[in-house]
C-alpha cells in the first residue's frame, strides 16, 4: 500500500511513489498495490492502480486509511512525506512492514521522534546525502539505542526506461549531446507563492529561442500554439520520455524539486530555480557542490543564466562532467532490494 502526500498542487510524492509501484510489479508480477489517493489530486482520476480517493490529502483521514489497511492487510505500507501515528500504529498491528520517505526536513525530525521509530522498519530519504545532510550526533544515537529503522538515501528516482538509459549514457562526453535547451518548470509549479512560475519559465525560454538558441519548454497547460520560430512547447511528458530529452539536451532549465535530481543523473548542465519553500536550500548545495547553477524565479534572471552557460562552454561542459560524476545511485533499484525480503517472504 502507498500513502503518498496529494493535493491539488505538486505531484514529487505522487510520481515516486508510482515509480515504485511499477518497479514492483515488473519484479514481482503476483504482487497487489493499491494507493490512497486525495480525490482533488489532478492524477486521482487517471492513476493506474486501484486507489482509495479520500476527500484531501491521507494523513488528515486516518480513520479511511485505518480502516483500508485493517481490511486489506498489506504486507508493507509505504508512507511517503504523509501519515499519522495511528495510521503507523495501525500498519504495525496488522502485521505490515512500514517504510517512511522523508523529503524535507520536518518529515525527516518527525521520522526520527523515538515514538516512530518504534514504528518504522525502513527510513528512506528521498535525496542524496550531500544534499539532505548525513545522520546527525543525535540521530544516530536514537538508531544506536533502538536498533531501528534502517535508513537508507535514494538519491533519484527514475522510471526503469529512464534508469536503464541513464546509466548506460552516464560515461558519454558532452559532444554526444543535441543544442537543444530543455525548459521544464515540473508539476508543482501551484505551490502557493509559485503561481507565476510557468509563466516565468515560459518567458525564459521565449527569451532564450529569441537569441538563437532551440529550446523546447515542456509543462502542463501551455497553449501551443505560441511557439514560432526555434521554441517548441510539449505538454507534460511520462519521466522516461522526459529523461530522455534531458540526457540529449545541451542545457536544462528546471525547478529544484525531484526533476533537478533527475536531470543531474542523466548528467546535464542545470539551471536549477526554486519555485517552493523547500528547494532553495536544495539547489543552494547543488550549486556549492558545482554541479547546478542557481536563479531566482524571475524570466529576465533565468533567461540571464541560461545565456551565460550556453555563451561559455567550458564552464557549461564542466556543470555536465561534475553532475556525470555524482553517480547518483538508482533509487528504485534500492527500494527493490530493500522490499525483497518482505514481499519474498510473505
Amino acid at each position: 500500500m502507498f500513502v503518498p502526500v496529494s493535493g491539488p498542487f505538486g505531484m514529487g510524492e505522487y510520481a515516486r511513489c508510482s515509480a515504485i509501484a511499477r518497479a514492483v510489479l515488473e519484479r514481482w508480477p503476483a504482487a497487489s498495490v493499491h494507493f490512497m489517493l486525495s480525490r482533488e489530486a489532478p492524477y486521482a482520476s487517471s492513476a493506474p492502480f486501484p486507489a482509495t480517493l479520500l476527500p484531501s490529502s491521507a494523513t488528515f483521514h486516518t480513520a479511511a486509511v485505518v480502516e483500508r489497511i485493517e481490511s486489506w492487510r498489506p504486507q508493507v505500507v509505504i508512507f511517503d512525506n504523509a501519515g499519522r501515528s495511528a495510521q503507523l500504529e495501525a500498519a504495525q498491528r496488522s502485521g505490515a512492514r512500514v517504510v517512511y520517505i522523508s523529503a524535507r526536513g520536518r518529515q525527516r525530525y518527525k521520522a526520527f521522534r523515538l515514538r516512530w521509530m518504534r514504528l518504522i522498519d525502513e527510513h528512506w530519504i528521498a535525496y542524496p546525502q550531500f544534499i539532505a545532510g548525513g545522520l546527525g550526533i543525535i540521530e544516530r544515537l536514537k538508531q544506536r539505542l533502538l536498533h531501528r529503522p534502517t535508513v537508507r538515501y535514494l538519491d533519484v528516482i527514475l522510471s526503469r526506461a529512464g534508469s536503464r538509459a541513464a546509466g548506460a549514457d552516464a560515461d558519454k562526453p558532452s559532444d554526444a549531446r543535441g543544442e537543444q535547451v530543455l525548459v521544464v518548470p515540473g508539476g508543482g509549479t501551484g505551490h502557493p507563492g509559485a503561481e507565476r512560475a510557468c509563466a516565468e519559465f515560459l518567458r525564459a525560454a521565449r527569451g532564450i529561442a529569441a537569441a538563437g538558441f532551440p529550446v523546447r519548454y515542456v509543462g502542463p497547460a501551455v497553449d501551443r500554439s505560441i511557439a514560432a520560430g526555434r521554441l517548441e512547447i510539449s505538454g507534460s511528458l511520462a519521466q522516461y520520455d522526459l529523461a530522455e530529452l534531458m540526457r540529449r539536451a545541451r542545457l536544462v532549465v528546471v525547478n529544484g524539486g525531484s526533476t533537478l535530481l533527475q536531470a543531474l543523473a542523466c548528467g546535464a548542465a542545470c539551471v536549477a530555480v526554486p519555485i517552493a519553500g523547500d528547494q532553495r536550500q536544495r539547489i543552494r548545495r547543488c550549486a556549492a557542490g558545482g554541479v547546478a547553477v542557481e536563479a531566482g524565479l524571475a524570466s529576465s534572471e533565468i533567461e540571464a543564466r541560461a545565456l551565460a552557460l550556453l555563451r561559455d562552454e567550458p564552464s557549461r561542459a564542466a556543470l555536465e562532467r561534475r553532475a556525470r560524476g555524482l553517480a547518483l545511485a538508482d533509487g528504485i533499484e534500492l527500494a527493490l532490494n530493500a522490499l525483497r525480503p518482505y514481499i519474498e517472504s510473505a
